[in-house]
Parts: C-alpha cells; sequence; structure tokens
C-alpha cells in the first residue's frame, strides 16, 4: 500500500465571477520514504497540491488517499487530527513565536496532542533541537537566532510529533546559500536516516537537484516525474514562455 495515493484531483478556487482550476486531474503516488521535490512555474499547483498533501485544504473532487485511508472527504476536524498525527510542516518565514524560546516553540504542536506530560514535551523537543544541532541554543529567542538556526527550530518543530511525512514550502527561500546548502543537507540526512518521506516546494533548483525525485507541474498538472534531475529542468524550460 502506497504512503500517498491521489487520482483525479481537482482543485477549483471560486473568485465569484472568476473560476480558477489550480489543480486538474491530478494523478500522483508516493511511497514511504521516498525524497521529492514539487517544481514548476509560478502558478502551476505546486502550492495547492502541497496544501493538498498536507491536509490543509480539501480537494473539489478526486480521491486522495493517506496511508490507505480516503482524505478527500473527511471533515475539517478529521483532517487537523492527520495533520497533527502524521505530517510535519516546514514554511519559508519559519513561523515561529518571537517572544517564545526555541524550546517552547518545539514544544507547541504537543500541546494539542492528549496525554503527554509537560515533561514529556520537554524531553521530547530537547531531543529534536539536538537532532538539528542546536542542543546548546534551547533558551534563545528567535531574535536571538540566525535565519539558518531560527529554520532549524522550525524543522525540529515539524517533528516533534514523529510524523511519517515533512513537508517544506520554500523553505530555503529566506536563506543564504551557504545556510540553505546546510537546510537542504539536514532534510536528506533525516531522510536517509530516519527514514522520514520528503516533500518540498522549491523554486532554486540546486535544492530541487538534491531530490532523489522532482515532479515538474504546470497548469495545475504532473508534465514530468523522474529522478533525472536533467530531464526535469528541461521540462520545467519547456514550459517558459519564449
Amino acid at each position: 500500500m502506497s504512503l500517498i495515493e491521489i487520482r483525479d484531483v481537482c482543485k477549483v478556487y471560486d473568485l465569484g465571477e472568476v473560476k480558477v482550476e489550480a489543480l486538474k486531474n491530478a494523478h500522483l503516488t508516493i511511497e514511504q520514504g521516498e525524497y521529492i521535490a514539487l517544481i514548476g512555474p509560478s502558478g502551476s499547483g505546486k502550492s495547492t497540491l502541497m496544501n493538498t498533501l498536507g491536509c490543509l485544504d480539501r480537494p473539489s473532487s478526486g480521491s486522495y488517499k493517506l496511508a490507505g485511508e480516503e482524505v478527500a472527504t473527511m471533515s475539517s476536524n478529521e483532517r487537523a487530527r492527520i495533520r497533527n498525527q502524521r505530517i510535519g510542516f516546514v514554511f519559508q518565514n519559519f513561523n515561529l513565536l518571537a517572544r517564545t524560546s526555541a524550546l517552547e516553540n518545539v514544544e507547541l504542536p504537543l500541546l494539542y496532542s492528549r496525554g503527554i506530560s509537560s515533561s514529556e514535551r520537554h524531553r521530547r523537543a530537547i531531543e529534536k533541537l539536538k537532532l538539528v544541532g542546536l542542543g546548546d541554543r534551547l533558551d534563545h529567542h528567535p531574535t536571538q537566532l540566525s535565519g539558518g538556526q531560527q529554520q532549524r527550530v522550525a524543522i525540529a518543530r515539524a517533528l516533534v510529533n514523529e510524523p511519517a511525512i515533512l513537508m517544506a514550502d520554500e523553505p530555503t527561500g529566506n536563506l543564504d546559500s551557504k545556510t540553505s546548502r546546510e537546510v537542504i543537507a539536514l532534510f536528506r540526512d533525516l531522510n536517509e536516516q530516519s527514514g522520514i518521506t520528503v516533500i518540498l516546494v522549491t523554486h532554486d533548483q540546486n535544492v530541487a537537484r538534491n531530490a532523489k525525485r522532482i515532479i515538474v507541474l504546470r497548469d495545475g498538472g504532473v508534465v514530468c516525474d523522474t529522478s533525472d534531475f536533467l530531464q526535469a529542468t528541461q521540462a520545467l524550460q519547456a514550459e517558459l514562455p519564449e
């Protein structure tokens, strides 16, 4: 059984007089332990697909099965349960609480999990911060951390619930080249050593190059699905206007 399977997924945004088809009959299968980059020009449907896979949004039609469980027909509360139990998110802007320590930021998702004591939350958060190389920054606030360190805190927070899937939307968008390489190396280590499935959206071809599988989107559909970086870039270039 595949970890993720979507079939004929469409997403339409009703903007009053205009309807925007962000996803059009999308098909995709992802196995546990894959490392995937979603790339494509602006408006291609990358973020919509990410939001759908991450149970942040529900498709207008079609089937989305996560570990065999149909997600497309779930209520918002049921999708929230899935997100909390199975998916960790990392965003371009880090989304950390400014007046809260790194440790407290990482503990935050555990507040929504029943039956976890404060001491257990503390232990898990410390463990994940050490995993991302910030064991000596537990009490630092975001303003006391570099951009790369803030993103590492965000990654630790995404991992604290032991998710099966780590999703990242432009995770290096606010980082310099050196720090971007360090963060991407961390994603690859997590994938290879922990077996966590990594799915990331990126405009950066250097980031996409590190993925083991690259999916190119155009106009809401998958136009290339390959492990060959050159093939993916050719498909991407083919969609650029002359």
